[in-house]
């Protein structure tokens, strides 16, 4: 992530020392995934692990820092360099409707509602996911009634870079793989192993992929050199897995970004 950063910052301090921005903001960003799930979306990691983990969507949103240089080609127009930095969540989840239990030194899950008829004890299991998204953009915005008056209206749209990467932890229940469990009572139950795993998609400056947005906003004039700032974006983005998650269908890096800022007017 460091290494994100610097690269970025780099990017942005040479584009100023050109001459080519305007403005510089910071913004502290609200992050909400869109983590797009359900049938549509059956051989998605997010529709995976939401339908067998007790993760919510909401254990997903978080902060990010903005960062950006705005240069402006006409009294209404302007170029918009950004990154969203720092969106970093790990949570740790419990299979929602399975318990593990130990046989012969290995691990086996079971439906939890069977719990009752097993002859061994049994325990949660579940595993982390960890997700780190973070978009460099290029935006092309408008300001339909010009910059300086004390209320400055915004909309834009623009193409984005995105370096992100995931990772998962602990333990896995294979369904693939059933067996039946005899029980002393005489209970057949089917059972599934459980291995431990450690999956991981995107190391140092983690996998890139490319995506698009949509934004608008408000900005208030505080002083002739200083505005605040209150925006929102929207993003669409899909990560293509070929290392630990192979198999899976594309990952949804899209989402809603809320931020609140201060703009410096050079």
């Amino acid at each position: 992530m460091k290494k994100k950063i610097t690269l970025a910052l780099t990017a942005l301090f040479v584009i100023s020392a050109l001459g080519y921005s305007n403005t510089f903001s910071l913004k502290m960003n609200y992050f909400i995934p869109r983590a797009q799930s359900g049938p549509s979306w059956q051989d998605s990691l997010w529709t995976i692990e939401f339908d067998n983990m007790d993760f919510a969507k909401s254990h997903f949103q978080g902060m990010s820092l903005g960062l950006s240089y705005e240069y402006f080609l006409t009294r209404v127009l302007s170029l918009e360099f950004s990154i969203d930095a720092f969106y970093h969540k790990n949570n740790s989840g419990l299979y929602r409707d399975y318990v593990g239990f130990e046989l012969d030194n290995d691990w086996w899950a079971v439906l939890s509602k069977y719990d009752k008829y097993m002859d061994v004890d049994t325990f949660s299991t579940g595993h982390n996911l960890d997700i780190s998204i973070t978009p460099v953009q290029l935006s092309l915005k408008i300001a339909p009634f010009g910059r300086r008056n004390k209320l400055i209206p915004y909309v834009g749209a623009g193409v984005g870079v995105y370096f992100w990467s995931v990772r998962m932890y602990g333990d896995m229940i294979d369904f693939d793989d059933e067996y039946i469990y005899e029980t002393t009572q005489g209970y057949e139950l089917p059972v599934y192993p459980i291995y431990a795993v450690d999956a991981r998609e995107g190391e140092n400056l983690g996998k890139v992929s490319f995506g698009y947005h949509v934004l608008g906003g408000l900005m208030f004039s505080l002083t002739n050199a200083l505005t605040l700032d209150i925006g929102f974006k929207y993003h669409m983005a899909k990560g293509k897995f070929t290392e630990g998650f192979e198999g899976f269908a594309p990952f949804d890096l899209g989402g809603y970004h809320l931020s609140l800022g201060l703009n410096y007017w050079f």
